[in-house]
């Protein structure tokens, strides 16, 4: 437990550091220095020193945006098992329960968009509120394929131990339809490249950016910082997958933990900077596909088990 609890604090504390990454990666393909990796840091800090301003049309719901959403992500962490150590809170079930709970998340990232009585944000909200639609429909097909091959419901099930290579090794051909399909998820959920891109400035063609314009300080601060920890829990998911390797050599698996970190972020760093964001009218087509994967890898894994 002690060493799980350590794990977690690790993960919230470094998920800024690894978002930095995907900055390094943008500046290097514009043939730039970049930032440091710790300017995330440094803009948390500045934030929080600093002061929230709210309209006057706004009600509570705005300022509980910021803070459950940043809770949402935190407490996401508690369920997933980090380098393949077994997570902080477990129990069978909990993998839907934590779908649930970023999805509260958004829903109140939302309530506060709509708040202000902005129309950007509420254009922003609308698109917010029906993109994850088809991604829950694409989870939901992903843990029937993870259910019907371990009869679990349960994170630990699936990326503690030597689960996941249990995993490939029952099924290694359809497990990597599962991966590409949750790397679209991954950029759909976190609002990356092609889905949404997060250093435009332009309402028109934002979909997360545009519904925080209203916050500022403290405010944004746990926006920005939920926003690094749910990347994180979805790059670690990943990097369990991709690198589901168990040497038996004490602090070998957190070294293989963090090197499918790294190659997640750079992926993602690669893709922002060779790939433009999709109009709009093509992001559902884009997103659509990782539902149609997760569905022919449970339907060949179906008919193998078979």
């Amino acid at each position: 437990m002690f060493e799980s609890i350590v794990l977690w604090l690790a993960a919230v504390f470094t998920a800024p550091f690894f978002s930095a990454v995907i900055l390094k990666v943008k500046a290097f393909f514009g043939g730039k220095k970049g930032p440091p990796l710790l300017i995330n840091y440094d803009t948390l800090i500045k934030l929080f020193k600093k002061g929230s301003v709210y309209s006057v049309s706004t009600t509570p719901v705005f300022k509980m945006g910021p803070v459950v959403s940043c809770a949402a992500a935190l407490a996401a962490l508690l369920f997933l098992p980090l380098a393949g150590h077994m997570p902080v809170i477990s129990f069978n079930g909990d993998v839907i329960f934590v779908l649930y709970l970023l999805g509260l998340g958004r829903f109140f990232t939302i309530a506060a968009a709509m708040d202000t009585a902005s129309p950007f944000e509420g254009m922003g909200a609308a698109r917010e509120a029906f993109f994850p639609i088809i991604c829950e429909a694409a989870m939901f097909m992903i843990l029937i394929f993870f259910y019907r091959l371990t009869g679990e419901l349960s994170f630990a099930a699936y990326f503690s131990g030597t689960g996941t290579l249990g995993l490939w090794q029952i099924a290694g051909p359809s497990l990597l339809f599962i991966v590409i399909a949750f790397f679209i998820i991954l950029v759909t959920e976190t609002s990356r490249v092609p889905v949404d891109d997060p250093a435009t400035h332009l309402e028109l063609t934002m979909i997360h950016e545009v519904m925080v314009l209203d916050h500022s300080g403290p405010d944004f601060a746990l926006i920005e910082l939920g926003s690094f920890c749910k990347l994180f829990f979805y790059a670690a998911i990943l990097s369990g997958l991709i690198l589901p390797f168990e040497t038996g050599i004490p602090g070998a698996g957190l070294l293989v933990f963090i090197a499918g970190l790294v190659i997640v972020y750079l992926v993602v760093g690669i893709i922002e900077s060779t790939i433009a964001r999709y109009r709009m009218d093509k992001v559902p087509q884009f997103v659509l596909t990782s539902f149609a994967l997760a569905f022919f890898a449970t339907i060949i894994t179906l008919e193998l088990i078979q």
